[in-house]
C-alpha cells in the first residue's frame, strides 16, 4: 500500500509542471523597475507559449488601458506583456506627488539611457518570472529606438526585434516629415496648414508646443492617405476607465513629450537629439525585422529604408505596408502577427 502511495505521487509530481506550463496567465501589478514601481500586464492562454513584449510609442501613448482588441487574438500563440514606461500611464501616476509644477519636470528628467535599462529590467523579470531563455520584443515609433537600444546591449535576451515605423535620427526625421508634408498641404491648397507651417519654419524648435502643431499636420495628412485603425481598437477597459486613470494618462503624455522633443524655456533637451541609429545601430547580433507603412511621413520609408540597408544582422527584412501610415492599422497588425509568429520559431 505504502508503495502504490508513493508512486501515486511520483506520478502527480511529474505531470505538475506541464499542468502548470499550460495553464493561462492573466497579471495587472506594479512591478520594481529601476528603482520605482511600473505597471505591467502579462495576458496568455497557455504559459508554455513564446512571449512578446511591445514598446508602445509616444513617449506616452500606453495601450495597457484598451480592451485587448487589437491583439486579442494573439494570447492564444503567445503570452503579451504591456509595459507603461517610466513617465506613462499608471506607472506616471503611481510615482509623482500630488501637486506637479516646472519644477518637477526640470528635475525629474527622461532619459533613453535610463528608460532602456528599464527595459532590460523588465525582460529580465520576464524570463525569470515566466521560465523563458528569451523573449520577441516588438517596438513602435518611439519604442523602435528603446526598442533598438534594448536589442543592442542585451541581445541574449531576445529572440529577434521587430521594428515598427522606425525611428533612425529624430533630427532627419522631423525635418523630412517637415518637407513632406509641407508640399502636400501647398498641393493641396490647405491654407490654413501652410500659413501655420509658413509661421512655424523648419525644425528644429525652441519648445514642445511648435513639434506638437506640427505633427498634428502630420497625422492629418497621413489619416487623409492611409487606412485608420479600426475605432473599436481603442476602447477603455472598464478598470482604467476613470478619472484619476484618464488624468494620469493625459499628464504622463504632455510629461513624456516634452522629454522627448525638449522645451528651452524649462532647460529641457531632447532626449533624443543624440540618437543616430546610422551611426550607433547597424550591428546586431539577433534578427531584425522592420514593418514600414508606406504612408507614414513622420518615420518615413524614406529614412529608414537606407538605415536597414545597412544593418548587419543573422537574419533581416523589410516589410512596405501598402495604405498604412504611422503606428498600426488592420494590415500593419496582420504584418506583425506573421513576423512575430515566425520569430517564435527561432524558441
Amino acid at each position: 500500500m505504502k508503495n502504490a502511495t508513493y508512486i501515486l505521487l511520483l506520478f502527480f509530481l511529474s505531470i505538475t509542471p506541464s499542468i502548470a506550463q499550460n495553464t493561462p496567465i492573466n497579471e495587472a501589478k506594479f512591478i520594481s523597475i529601476g528603482g520605482i514601481e511600473q505597471w505591467i500586464t502579462i495576458q496568455g492562454e497557455d504559459r508554455s507559449k513564446p512571449v512578446v513584449l511591445f514598446i508602445h510609442g509616444g513617449l506616452g501613448s500606453t495601450v495597457s488601458q484598451y480592451d485587448n482588441i487589437m491583439y486579442g487574438k494573439w494570447d492564444e500563440d503567445f503570452i503579451l506583456v504591456n509595459w507603461d514606461q517610466r513617465g506613462a500611464g499608471r506607472t506616471y501616476g503611481r510615482n509623482v506627488p500630488a501637486v506637479i509644477n516646472e519644477e518637477y519636470w526640470i528635475e525629474n528628467p527622461l532619459t533613453v539611457k535610463q528608460m532602456a535599462q528599464d527595459g532590460i529590467e523588465l525582460v529580465q523579470y520576464l524570463t525569470h518570472h515566466l521560465n523563458k531563455k528569451k523573449i520577441i520584443l516588438v517596438g513602435t515609433s518611439w519604442g523602435s529606438i528603446l526598442g533598438t537600444k534594448m536589442a543592442l546591449s542585451n541581445p541574449e535576451l531576445f529572440h529577434a526585434y521587430v521594428g515598427n515605423a522606425q525611428f533612425v535620427n529624430f533630427s532627419e526625421n522631423i525635418n523630412y516629415a517637415y518637407q513632406t508634408v509641407y508640399k502636400m498641404v501647398k498641393k493641396s491648397n490647405d491654407v490654413n496648414a501652410v500659413k501655420r507651417l509658413e509661421s512655424l519654419g523648419k525644425p528644429p524648435y525652441a519648445n514642445a508646443k511648435s513639434y506638437g502643431q506640427l505633427l498634428r499636420i502630420v497625422k492629418k495628412y497621413e489619416r487623409k492617405n492611409s487606412t485608420p485603425a479600426p475605432a473599436t481598437w481603442f476602447k477603455l477597459a472598464l478598470e482604467y476607465d476613470n478619472e484619476k486613470d484618464s488624468k494620469h494618462r493625459y499628464d504622463g503624455d504632455d510629461y513624456s513629450f516634452v522629454h522627448f522633443v525638449g522645451h528651452n524655456k524649462l532647460g529641457i533637451k531632447s532626449m533624443v537629439s543624440d540618437i543616430d541609429f546610422n551611426v550607433t545601430g547597424t550591428e546586431f547580433k539577433i534578427p531584425v525585422y522592420l514593418i514600414q507603412g508606406e504612408n507614414d511621413i513622420l518615420t518615413a520609408k524614406e529614412v529608414n529604408r537606407p538605415y536597414f540597408d545597412k544593418i548587419v544582422a543573422p537574419d533581416k527584412a523589410y516589410f512596405l505596408v501598402p495604405n498604412a501610415g504611422h503606428g498600426h492599422n488592420q494590415s500593419v497588425v496582420e504584418k506583425q502577427y506573421e513576423v512575430v509568429k515566425m520569430s517564435a520559431s527561432f524558441e
